[in-house]
């Protein structure tokens, strides 16, 4: 089913616009659900390379206001905020819903400057997360980081080939595995020694 856009999404940069962007980049990987998604949505591509191209203007000008302004005036405020400490460093957590995947949130950590430290999708505060027993349940877009970190423990982070993409080593049924996301969802699961993310699947 087609998803219409709500009334001025398309004349707004917006969050009809904003999950455009998550999905051009997980086309990298996944580009037949990336382009299911995007009919979806309702979109054409020629509204996704636009929203892609509004997105790295804003990122990229120097009249920037910073990230964490950014999101709250493409996504509006923030569905929850919450205080969260990790190590000996206390950040805001900011979660936003995505319309796309219902159970997730596009979450947004920001230090006490307001510096943005970490931007990904994250389970949704009560929604029930998949159970992850072995590589065969490891489908694409079922699962977060931390889902894949807890279910594989110990897991070793790898480092990714953009600032959207992340990477994690694990062992699974005695097999050397990489689990490789981005913005944090669940793209591939590869031998240790297969494709580099971006490559050939």
């Amino acid at each position: 089913m087609t998803a219409t856009p709500p009334a001025g999404a398309r004349g707004t940069f917006g969050p009809y616009a904003f999950q455009l962007v998550l999905l051009r980049r997980m086309a990298d990987f996944r580009p037949d659900l990336a382009e299911e998604a995007r009919l979806r949505l309702g979109a054409s591509l020629a509204e996704q390379r636009e929203a892609n191209r509004r997105w790295q203007a804003m990122v990229r000008s120097p009249r920037s206001r910073g990230a964490l302004a950014r999101y709250r005036s493409v996504l509006g405020p923030p569905e929850s905020t919450d205080s969260r400490r990790i190590g000996d460093l206390r950040c805001e957590a900011l979660l936003w819903p995505v319309g796309l995947w219902p159970d997730l949130r596009f979450e947004v950590l920001a230090g006490p400057d307001g510096a943005v430290w970490n931007e990904w999708l994250v389970r949704a505060p009560g929604a029930r997360g998949p159970v992850l027993e072995s590589a065969a349940d490891l489908r694409p877009w079922s699962a977060t980081v931390d889902e894949v970190a807890r279910a594989f423990a110990p897991v070793r982070p790898m480092e990714g080939t953009a600032p959207t993409r992340w990477r994690l080593a694990f062992t699974a049924g005695g097999e050397a595995l990489v689990a490789e996301f981005t913005y944090g969802l669940l793209q591939r699961v590869s031998p240790a020694s297969g494709p580099r993310p971006g490559g050939p699947a």
